[in-house]
């Protein structure tokens, strides 16, 4: 993960800062597992510092943007490259305090406290990704309140209080826009660093593509991110709405060529079926058709 930002023009200081940290914090070995390995890498120095600045200094942020920013990826790179252990959160309208804190539970005849992922992170010097937090009910999230701030504790009810891992970090994402999810309050918002994920651009999407796959062609590749980026605009117009945008799918459908399967049933799987409207399927479908022809073949696409 260092060379890859040094690729990307991050300052020295910084990796410098990263390296001392992982050095002085090397995780349990029980955690070693929990370290993520991406299969993705984001694109973005700018993000990137802003990122690595804000968790160097004691902060949690929040990833704020619409579908398709890399959010999520962020999240587990930031993780990697710190070497912290992750817990993933993801939340919903049921999420309550005994889902992220724990709950007292039975075992042979005892009554004991089943910690949560929230304490689990918190003790391992982890790295919390809280998935979607806008989608859960303001009044579970309370139980954060002490937890994010500068108490940095969990304080459990019937036992002691939980204190934070000087290494433990939070990253929240959230969308808006998106069905049930609700507005952040402001307690809890002014509990991160807030980073505006910016629109993947044709570059940086062309950098992912041959990062996943080395043997596409150049111009391959550019047409892929064409796509992508026309498919955006569609959506940014309202013309379509946002289900055939599936940075995942695109991938995905590029794997299945790689593997064999014809260019045009690999987008339909990927991209096109994931509308489940009949008219806008045959929109996508004709947008496919004016940038991505239909009679290339794998070797076409790839060198070997």
């Amino acid at each position: 993960m260092l060379d890859f930002l040094r690729k990307e023009g991050i300052r020295e200081e910084l990796i410098t800062r990263i390296e001392e940290f992982t050095a002085k914090n090397p995780p349990l070995d029980q955690d070693l597992a929990r370290i993520p390995n991406p299969k993705y890498k984001y694109y973005g120095a700018n993000i990137w510092e802003m990122a690595i600045t804000a968790l160097l200094s004691g902060e949690n942020i929040l990833l704020v943007g619409p579908k398709a920013t890399g959010k999520n990826v962020f999240a587990e790179n930031l993780a990697a490259l710190f070497h912290r252990p992750s817990w993933d959160v993801s939340f919903y309208l049921n999420t309550d305090a005994s889902t992220l804190i724990g709950t007292d539970t039975f075992k042979n005849g005892e009554v004991f406290f089943r910690k949560g992922p929230i304490c689990k992170c918190a003790e391992a010097g982890g790295f919390g990704i809280l998935d979607e937090i806008n989608m859960a009910k303001n009044e579970s999230l309370a139980v954060l309140h002490a937890t994010l701030d500068f108490r940095r504790i969990i304080d459990v009810p019937g036992y002691e209080r939980i204190a934070l891992s000087p290494c433990t970090r939070f990253i929240a994402t959230m969308n808006y826009g998106y069905a049930g999810t609700r507005e952040l309050n402001e307690a809890l918002a002014s509990r991160f660093m807030v980073i505006n994920m910016p629109v993947i651009d044709s570059s940086g999407l062309i950098k992912l593509i041959r990062d996943q796959f080395p043997t596409i062609k150049a111009n391959a590749a550019n047409q892929f991110a064409e796509l992508f980026q026309d498919i955006r605009k569609k959506c940014d117009s309202s013309e379509i709405s946002t289900k055939a945008l599936d940075l995942r799918g695109l991938l995905g459908a590029i794997t299945l060529v790689d593997n064999g399967l014809d260019i045009t049933s690999s987008l339909e799987l990927g991209i096109i079926n994931k509308s489940f409207d009949d008219f806008e399927r045959q929109l996508v479908k004709d947008l496919i058709a004016t940038r991505i022809d239909p009679t290339l073949k794998r070797e076409d696409i790839f060198d070997a």
